[in-house]
């Protein structure tokens, strides 16, 4: 089970910290993945990271803006997004799957289990 906090309304230039906090003994063996999926759009990929944490993925959007990082003594994992623009305002999930191919890591369709969500809304 994952459960994504955190979101909120801020402007532009702002930052916000995500957390996504996951149950169960397996953490350190998953993948992770945070998605977001604005109004009339399809959901898309953010950031995604190896199981063992020595692996990222970004899409081309928010690189050098967005960082993710995982705790996996806690079972967390984090999205640091700041230089935020109207255009991040979405739905942020986090999701996670077994290991991956890498080549599988920015792929929608490679995470078996989701968050509920959280919204973000960046003003200009």
């Amino acid at each position: 089970q994952l459960q994504a906090s955190g979101g909120g309304l801020v402007q532009a230039g702002g930052s916000l910290r995500l957390s996504c906090a996951a149950s169960g003994r397996s953490f350190r063996d998953w993948d992770m993945a945070w998605l977001r999926q604005a109004p009339g759009k399809e959901r898309e990929f953010v950031a995604a990271m190896r199981y063992s944490g020595g692996t990222t993925r970004y899409a081309d959007s928010v690189k050098g803006r967005f960082t993710i990082s995982r705790d996996n003594a806690k079972n967390m994992v984090y999205l640091q997004m700041n230089s935020l623009t109207p255009d991040d305002t979405a739905v942020y999930y986090c999701a996670s799957t077994p290991r991956v191919a890498l080549s599988g890591l920015e792929a929608a369709s490679s995470y078996y289990y989701w968050g509920q969500g959280t919204l973000v809304t960046v003003s200009s």
